[in-house]
């Protein structure tokens, strides 16, 4: 039992991670129903960035650098790329994040070489005993920093102008344009919070504790575990986003303990599959209709 609490908290932690990971692709489909499989170079670019700069600026400088420069990234990406594409499908565009992905991240991979760094911790990273109960600071940092960080997109979501003007675009792109909302001050929005989820989600992605791995292509692979977690939610719920992520830690963490860690991974993708066979849209997407 102790066990399973211990797998239980950590996989909440992970999870949360996930779910920050996720709520950026939602973000970013609300907008503009354009599937951003250039998530995982937003990641590996603002790790990066606190790698190289973190004996210079201290951690905590750094750390701000690489959030605020993945999110800087994503918008030049929909400003330099999307934007100009406007009479593209979704489809199309779709593609287009996969090229940008492709040539961000092999030149991270490059400028690595055989360095596997860690991003560092602010924290101690010595694990908390609770009676037998192993929990690891990093998880329960995540926890905590992501819980503060979903509360204030959902207020945001809820209550400022940015978010009525995203739902009204996602409801009625057409209508939304019809009362004055501007299509392209939304999406440029969307693309630079889910570059700025990517850069923190990172802080916690690249360490001993979540991954066991330093900065390196396996944290890209990481980051793109959010994508089932987004599918798994629904592309369009940003509420499912968060479920999705924390189902996603949690198979995760109970999967590589009872099973395997090959397993895990594989495990994720299962249970997205069996989503998708009961319900298409995810468990909170919308259902489509279609008049016959």
């Amino acid at each position: 039992m102790e066990t399973f609490v211990q797998l239980f908290v950590n996989g909440l932690g992970k999870g949360a991670v996930f779910a920050l990971l996720a709520l950026g692709f939602v973000v970013i489909f609300k907008a503009t129903e354009v599937v951003n499989f250039a998530h995982g170079s937003l990641v590996l670019f603002g790790g990066y960035l606190v790698v190289v700069t973190r004996e210079t600026l201290g951690w905590a400088g750094a750390a701000v650098l690489g959030i605020v420069s993945a999110g800087v990234l994503a918008l030049a990406i929909e400003r330099l790329l999307l934007s100009r594409s406007k009479l593209a499908d979704p489809f199309s565009l779709a593609l287009l994040t996969i090229g940008v992905d492709v040539i961000v991240t092999e030149e991270i991979v490059r400028r690595l070489g055989v360095s596997l760094p860690f991003v560092g911790d602010a924290w101690d990273a010595q694990p908390i005993q609770v009676g037998g109960i192993t929990l690891f600071r990093t998880h329960l940092v995540a926890l905590l920093v992501a819980t503060v960080l979903i509360t204030a997109f959902f207020l945001a979501f809820r209550y400022s102008n940015w978010g009525i003007a995203m739902r009204a675009q996602a409801e009625n792109k057409e209508a939304a344009a019809l009362v004055g909302i501007r299509s392209s001050g939304v999406t440029a929005t969307a693309w630079l919070v889910a570059g700025l989820l990517a850069g923190v989600a990172v802080l916690f992605i690249a360490t001993q504790d979540f991954s066991g791995a330093g900065l390196s292509r396996g944290t890209h692979s990481i980051a793109l575990a959010a994508f089932p977690a987004a599918i798994i939610g629904g592309l369009d719920s940003t509420a499912g986003a968060i479920i999705g992520g924390i189902t996603v830690g949690l198979v995760d963490a109970l999967s590589t303990q009872y099973i395997s860690f090959a397993f895990a991974k594989s495990a994720v993708f299962l249970v997205m599959l069996v989503v998708l066979v009961v319900r298409p849209s995810g468990l909170f997407g919308t259902r489509e209709s279609t008049r016959v």
